[in-house]
């Protein structure tokens, strides 16, 4: 009777053992072909963070792969288009770490601009992202100056000044309500030689969302 009880138990052993081992099987030591296509499958789903999980095991287990260079690009394509900005941004990132050359660096560098601004909502909010983005897309315009993408980011530099030029009138506005005239002061100074100083803007929250739909 014990000797069935062991040989049973053996059985049993073996059989969860022989899952586990076909369970990581499916997890671990595919091609890197596996893991692309199932990335895509999961985007197609709507299922950006399996998507996620399945590029991290393509990069992880085939570094080499030719595969990783257009999977970077098509998680940042649908990160922005899911609005998930920061990952979008990552994947540019990694994307240019890695991937940029003459022929490609200009569309990378757009896409991580373009995440940035995207996700730049409330100007009086996140100044530092404001200033960043501004510097980004300056660069950008300097740096690649035939871009067929400079037009694109030409049209978000302006929103993006227009949007610190309202910004900086809002708190020369402040500083003299709370008597600070010398912070004020240092605020129209650097409006003073703005080309946007003599644009009427008006003065309402929404307007600074309406920049950026």
């Amino acid at each position: 009777m014990r000797f069935l009880k062991v040989a049973f138990l053996g059985v049993l052993f073996i059989f969860f053992a022989g899952c586990a081992s076909k369970k990581e099987s499916e997890v671990y030591n595919k091609t890197a072909i596996y893991w692309y296509k199932s990335m895509i499958k999961e985007l197609k789903r709507g299922n950006l963070e399996k998507a996620d999980d399945y590029y991290t095991s393509l990069s992880s287990e085939h570094i080499n792969s030719p595969l990783i260079k257009e999977a970077l690009l098509i998680l940042i394509e649908s990160h922005l288009e899911e609005e998930e900005y920061l990952l979008a941004e990552f994947y540019a990132d990694e994307f240019i770490k890695r991937f940029g050359t003459s022929k490609n660096i200009t569309y990378a560098k757009y896409l991580k601009i373009k995440a940035k601004y995207n996700a730049f909502r409330y100007p009086d909010r996140d100044q530092k992202l404001l200033k960043e983005t501004i510097d980004l897309a300056k660069e950008y315009i300097d740096r690649y100056p035939n871009s067929i993408y400079n037009p694109l980011v030409q049209t978000m530099l302006t929103r993006l000044y227009l949007s610190k030029y309202q910004l900086d009138k809002k708190i020369i506005s402040l500083y003299r309500r709370l008597g600070k005239e010398k912070a004020a002061k240092i605020y129209e100074d650097k409006i003073k030689n703005s080309w946007l100083r003599d644009i009427k803007i008006e003065t309402k929250e929404s307007w600074f969302n309406s920049l950026f739909d």
